[in-house]
């Protein structure tokens, strides 16, 4: 089969990935799924993987296939499988677990301490096939398309895991703050309308993503290349600031807005990544504010995800390319000119 094969770190995204033949994974473990992939998700992530991010956080054995947001249908099933049969379309978390260690006894999938995350510390889906397990797999309502629905295996429980922590704080009346709206932004935004009654400001340097915001139910939107966010948000709240703020970014400049935006009590939800936390500690003391990280999100989360999709209360903006374009995709989205999700189809 062909897969997309990163053999060695680089910040030249036009040469990341090599298209080559590998064999075909199969099912030898009583639990194991092989899945044959209708489309991957391309993230952020997997440019950072490129990079070598990751390589000090978990053990990366090169060269590996990427890809991390996979769905297909179910090809071959270990032995043992009773959740899904031959044929069936799934979603594929993009964390393999045992269910046997504490953190999995306890349902926190991903911190389990044996897991396998496809596309990260083992072959992923920018492949013909995946190898799963059972534990992994979500089966698919009939007319949800494995294809357009993949970027959810990440982008969108990411998404959906920070949101639902939000929005357990968030009363109405209560105004949060949606900072990016791009493939995980534009997912977060439409969780929290279906899942709060809070207010809800966009933000963003783009005005064709403030546009889609705005199209998705942001009350308001604001661009911060031409507006002060901090002032804004101080107009919009009567000085109270932001119960919650969900920054799809995490750069720098947007962990740094926290002490002037979020309200006392209140949390800065940092869901996307490569930037610093830098505040006195006086700042936290004084607002009584929290950063809260988030990592993927767990199992039953993503059967939550689907069945807000399945509702139509959460749609996914994707464009489509085929696996020989996937270094075309890791430049494009370098230079932020992918709008929503890049979907991967194998041939």
């Amino acid at each position: 089969m062909q897969a997309a094969r990163l053999h060695e770190y680089t910040d030249d995204m036009s040469h990341a990935l090599q298209i080559e033949d590998v064999d075909r994974p199969v099912a030898t473990q009583p639990d194991d799924v092989v899945v044959e992939v209708s489309g991957a998700g391309w993230c952020q992530t997997d440019n950072h993987i490129i990079e070598g991010m990751w390589a000090e956080y978990v053990p990366q054995e090169l060269p590996m296939t990427l890809g991390h947001e996979n769905a297909g249908v179910v090809a071959e099933t270990g032995a043992q499988v009773s959740l899904v049969d031959v044929g069936d379309p799934v979603i594929c978390h993009p964390v393999q677990t045992c269910g046997t260690c504490r953190p999995c006894r306890l349902g926190e999938d991903m911190y389990c301490e044996n897991n396998a995350f496809n596309g990260l510390t083992t072959d992923g889906g920018f492949a013909e096939y995946l190898l799963t397990n059972e534990r992994a797999v979500i089966p698919l309502p009939g007319g949800v398309d494995p294809t357009d629905i993949a970027p959810h295996a990440d982008a969108g429980i990411t998404a959906y895991h920070a949101v639902k922590k939000a929005a357990r704080e968030l009363n109405p009346g209560d105004h949060a703050v949606v900072i990016g709206i791009g493939g995980l932004g534009h997912i977060g935004l439409q969780c929290l309308n279906a899942m709060s009654a809070a207010t809800i400001t966009a933000v963003d340097v783009k005005d064709e993503a403030l546009d889609l915001a705005a199209d998705l139910g942001a009350h308001y939107t604001v661009n911060s290349d031409e507006e002060d966010l901090r002032q804004r948000v101080a107009e919009l709240t009567d000085e109270t600031g932001a119960a919650q703020v969900l920054d799809f970014v995490g750069a720098d400049a947007t962990t740094g807005y926290a002490p002037d935006i979020v309200a006392a009590g209140g949390d800065h939800h940092v869901v996307g990544y490569g930037g610093h936390v830098h505040q006195p500690a006086q700042a936290l003391v004084n607002g009584e504010f929290s950063y809260r990280g988030t990592l993927v999100g767990k199992y039953s989360e993503l059967q939550e995800l689907v069945a807000l999709v399945d509702r139509g209360d959460v749609e996914l903006r994707t464009s489509r390319y085929d696996l020989d374009d996937i270094n075309t995709v890791a430049e494009r989205l370098e230079h932020r000119e992918i709008e929503g999700r890049a979907v991967i189809t194998p041939p």
